[in-house]
């Protein structure tokens, strides 16, 4: 209640003309937010029909995740691909005991692959699968146990040892194809990455809405002047989302990746836990480079200036880290800065547009009396008038005054400047009050 009595009163300084009771501020509020409601209900049914590519898109900096790890682990001279390693691992699996039962037979699916590349490869990955399971002091021997004819094949093994790649997939958790918990979960995190959606691409109108609620009783200018202002504020909030999304998550899921390697932990990371946190992270990123709308709007109203924000700017640094932290999702201290960082810049900018703004508004101010001095000079009576503009008592002209009518009843329309007591009574008294005087 106490946020919301600030707001109204916020409402009422920008707009003192119309002010309003408390009540109908609360209906200007209900029906701004079944504005909201009715917007991001029809942007999440429409994002809903592209619930197969979202999957794709959120699932993405996990693969680049899993991928750039286990890359780093091949050769680096890119001899080996990673999906080509997984694949060598799959026939690892399935072609030695097809040998068993038949030669001919494998010696046929060899014939129908494709890549012939992978044939050696295979050989490679079986040999390495079980190089791994020798004691680390044996291994040597056991490599030397390589016919000769096979040098090349051996050289690849030891240089796939000194990597360590992964000898099962999925060995190192499962990311790729993630798990859920529970029977409906899948479905309710397709409704949940949906909404999420429907925020990022309605962003403008919800702006609007709420600018519309917040600056109420704005002028035709202001309103054509509001939109590229909406322009900017969707440019900003992009700008969150995609720094966030294509540069800071990859890092933030590198890290922990490496953390839980380190301490010997399996990322076996859950799809609903993934999804809630990215969109979390995301979210926030492209909510907190909204600062500079916020600045300005509050600069315009006059509650912030370019003195106050310059000589306040080591408070405001630790503000914007106090927020960030509060708001970032993880407990990191590279995350954190992360998100600290844009925001510090982005009020730095708004200092100085703050700066170029007053200087602006200054400038027009000055000209404006300028030519009111012009003016005035050119026409003495622009004076009166003015006068009246600048807010000083205006002469009262009564509508109802009639010269004619004045002279037939002058007590009526007597001045009190000349009313004289002792000249008794006006004439168009009542004879009840006379009796009473």
């Amino acid at each position: 209640m106490f946020i919301l009595k600030k707001m109204f009163q916020l409402r009422d300084k920008v707009n003192p003309d119309a002010e309003k009771p408390f009540l109908d501020h609360l209906e200007d509020l209900r029906s701004t937010v079944t504005k909201i409601v009715i917007t991001l209900l029809i942007s999440t049914l429409a994002c809903f029909i592209y619930k197969e590519q979202l999957m794709e898109i959120i699932k993405r900096p996990v693969e680049q995740t899993w991928v750039s790890k286990q890359e780093s682990k091949l050769p680096e001279d890119g001899s080996v691909s990673l999906d080509q390693w997984e694949k060598a691992l799959t026939y690892a699996s399935v072609a030695p005991p097809l040998g068993l039962y038949s030669p001919e037979l494998e010696a046929k699916f060899w014939e129908l692959e494709e890549d012939k590349d992978l044939y050696q490869l295979t050989r490679v990955a079986s040999i390495y699968r079980v190089a791994r399971e020798v004691h680390t002091e044996k291994q040597e021997d056991f490599l030397n146990a390589i016919p000769k004819r096979d040098a090349i094949l051996k050289n690849r093994v030891v240089e796939i040892l000194e990597k360590q790649p992964i000898a099962e997939l999925n060995q190192e958790g499962n990311l790729r194809m993630m798990g859920a918990f529970k029977v409906t979960e899948t479905f309710m995190l397709t409704m949940k990455l949906a909404f999420f959606a429907g925020i990022v691409i309605s962003f403008p109108f919800l702006l609007y809405f709420l600018l519309q609620f917040i600056l109420p009783g704005l002028k035709e200018e202001e309103r054509k002047a509001l939109w590229p202002a909406l322009a900017i504020g969707f440019g900003l909030f992009l700008g969150g989302v995609f720094f966030s999304y294509f540069f800071v998550l990859p890092k933030v899921l590198n890290f922990f990746y490496d953390w839980s390697q380190s301490m010997g932990i399996t990322n076996d990371w859950r799809i609903g836990y993934y999804i809630s946190f990215a969109t979390t992270f995301v979210l926030i990123f492209g909510l907190a480079f909204e600062l500079p709308v916020v600045v300005m709007t509050l600069v315009h109203l006059g509650i912030l200036s370019f003195t106050v924000m310059n000589s306040t700017r080591s408070y405001a640094v630790l503000a914007i880290v106090i927020i960030a932290a509060l708001i970032t999702p993880t407990p990191d201290i590279p995350t954190l800065m992360l998100l600290a960082g844009p925001m510090y810049i982005l009020y730095e900018i708004c200092i100085w547009l703050s700066y170029f703004y007053e200087k602006k508004r200054k400038r027009e101010e000055a000209e404006e009396e300028k030519d009111y001095m012009s003016r005035l000079l050119a026409d003495p009576e622009i004076d009166g008038h003015a006068e009246t503009e600048e807010g000083e008592e205006e002469d009262f002209h009564d509508p109802h005054y009639d010269e004619d009518n004045y002279k037939e009843f002058p007590g009526e329309h007597q001045d009190p400047d000349e009313y004289d007591p002792m000249d008794g009574p006006d004439e168009d008294i009542p004879s009840e009050e006379k009796d009473r005087e």
